[in-house]
């Protein structure tokens, strides 16, 4: 039996951090650091040719276009689902629905072993991509549910943090079995990371249950009727046309999707672009990788008590300036500079540290501006994620094609960085409210 708790209970809100711990290692370890690496290796290298139900398309050509279907799926899906379930009131049930696509997905791709398995690596990567985002569109939607305004700085915080954390952990051990894979009595190179995988979708699916256990369900009782479906769509109509009058809501969303083409597309390239454009080698970019993390850390808590202090988006204005300073940054990073190692390191600590830190401020800022006792959470915050989802597409799209017609990875990271300016100027114009200065 669960046991009730109250909104704003420490035990609650640590409960529901509880998924960032448990979903964040496929962010980390399948998102950035091992999958992209293990496929492009097993696949052939760089630029090399696979088949795909017939067609003839390079290995990472493949694998973005997967990447991208996923995010355009979870983009038209989640609005409708959100709906539906902020009308029969089945957040956690959603919630779980799309945890156990993804690890399911996840563990799959521990059956992909060479190019002859392509099928398995696209299509987990497509379903392990979506059980992820459409998760977090309901996990997102209880923070205004399980912590009071003045809490949700430091519960958005809370969360990041133990994702970190919990990556790092499972990362590290990761890692020893590829670098050390002798130790674990491991003689099939593919294993360590097939492995690897498998561990995520574990780890994803077991500690979930954690937050599944003391997550309310049905917190407002709502009854489940036959049409359904078409109250679902009842219930996103009524948001957008709310969505309309909440100037500062509407203003914010213009600004979180610019920094966010900025904020995600450069998350998503960091490692290439210190890979192909400053020929760093795979063992520096990895501790690269884990610095990020663990500097991250730090800085979802310390932007957490800055918004305290200043406010929402007098923190969050601070963020978007030292990414554009880290943007500029990187575009004057030279790879034949004798200390570009180190250069890319330093780098690297700063985007930790903002990185959880605008991360973790944009989700609680626009909780808190969510209309008081409103019932619709899960679509307003489907809102929140569509929005971050085209920004993702929009970004990556910007950023190969300035690199097509250009083609230098500098000059896309100085266009980027261009977001970030603009992104400034139009928080500028967003009205104080209640909870949010």
């Amino acid at each position: 039996m669960n046991l009730v708790l109250k909104k704003g209970d420490k035990k609650l809100i640590r409960s529901w951090a509880f998924y960032d711990w448990a979903n964040s290692v496929y962010s980390l370890v399948i998102s950035t650091a091992i999958f992209p690496i293990y496929y492009n290796s097993v696949t052939g290298g760089d630029d090399s040719m696979v088949e795909f139900f017939g067609f003839k398309i390079t290995n990472i050509a493949l694998y973005d276009y997967a990447l991208s279907f996923s995010f355009l799926i979870v983009a038209l899906i989640s609005p409708i689902l959100s709906s539906i379930a902020d009308y029969t009131g089945q957040k956690k049930f959603f919630m779980k629905v799309f945890c156990t696509i993804g690890s399911v997905s996840v563990a799959a791709m521990f059956w992909f072993e060479d190019a002859s398995d392509i099928y398995i690596a696209i299509f987990a990567t497509v379903f392990a991509c979506i059980g992820f985002w459409g998760s977090l569109v309901f996990y997102n939607a209880y923070l205004p549910e399980i912590a009071y305004p003045e809490q949700q700085d430091d519960a958005s915080a809370k969360g990041f943090i133990y994702g970190y954390t919990g990556s790092i952990l499972l990362l590290s051990f990761n890692l020893s079995m590829q670098l050390k894979p002798e130790l674990y009595g491991i003689t099939d190179s593919t294993l360590p990371a097939r492995i690897s995988f498998l561990s995520v979708a574990i780890w994803w699916f077991v500690f979930a249950q954690i937050a599944f256990r003391r997550l309310p369900d049905n917190e407002f009782k709502k009854k489940r009727r036959r049409n359904f479906m078409f109250k679902g769509y009842q219930e996103l109509k009524i948001v957008i046309n709310e969505i309309k009058h909440l100037k500062a809501l509407k203003i914010y969303l213009i600004s979180f999707f610019l920094f966010s083409v900025g904020v995600q597309t450069i998350i998503l390239i960091a490692a290439i672009y210190g890979s192909q454009e400053l020929g760093l080698p795979t063992g520096k970019l990895i501790i690269t990788i884990l610095l990020v993390q663990i500097v991250g850390i730090f800085g979802a808590f310390l932007f957490s008590k800055i918004s305290k202090k200043l406010g929402n988006l007098k923190a969050l204005r601070i963020t978007i300036v030292c990414w554009a300073i880290i943007s500029l940054g990187a575009y004057m990073l030279d790879k034949s500079h004798p200390d570009v190692e180190l250069h890319f390191f330093i780098l690297g600590g700063a985007l930790g540290l903002v990185m959880g830190a605008i991360q973790s401020l944009s989700r609680s800022t626009y909780s808190k501006m969510i209309p008081e006792n409103s019932r619709d959470n899960v679509t307003y915050f489907s809102f929140f994620d569509v929005t971050e989802k085209i920004a993702i597409v929009a970004g990556t799209f910007i950023f190969g094609s300035v690199v097509l017609i250009t083609g230098s990875m500098k000059i896309s990271i100085l266009v980027l960085a261009l977001f970030f300016v603009v992104s400034y100027i139009t928080i500028l114009f967003i009205p104080k409210t209640k909870y949010v200065s």
